[in-house]
């Protein structure tokens, strides 16, 4: 399961990686170096707010729910809109026949 740490706890990491260097650092609490860089860019632009999680995780898990139920229906829409372009294009061939065929 994916650990989640507070804003305190990823800022007392930041400065434990700070003191026993990235490689070590990120070993000991069990993180990669890519969330290392990315708290600390966070904490560099917001402080500690920026390293608060907005969400909870049943809010997070109910957000990815979401965006992919977002997806599905994306996609659905674009398949409906293709099947009306292409309706469109056989009646429009299918009228300029029928003209055709009147001269």
């Amino acid at each position: 399961m994916k650990r989640t740490w507070t804003g305190e706890e990823k800022e007392a990491i930041l400065r434990d990686v700070e003191k026993l260097g990235i490689v070590i650092g990120c070993r000991k609490h069990g993180i990669y170096a890519t969330t290392y860089y990315a708290w600390k860019k966070k904490y560099e632009e917001g402080g500690i707010e920026a390293l608060r999680s907005k969400y909870s995780r049943k809010e997070l898990k109910d957000l990815k729910k979401l965006e992919k139920e977002n997806a599905r229906l994306k996609q659905l829409l674009a398949e409906k809109e293709l099947q009306l372009q292409i309706k469109d294009e056989l009646l429009k061939k299918k009228i300029q026949q029928w003209k055709s065929e009147k001269k």
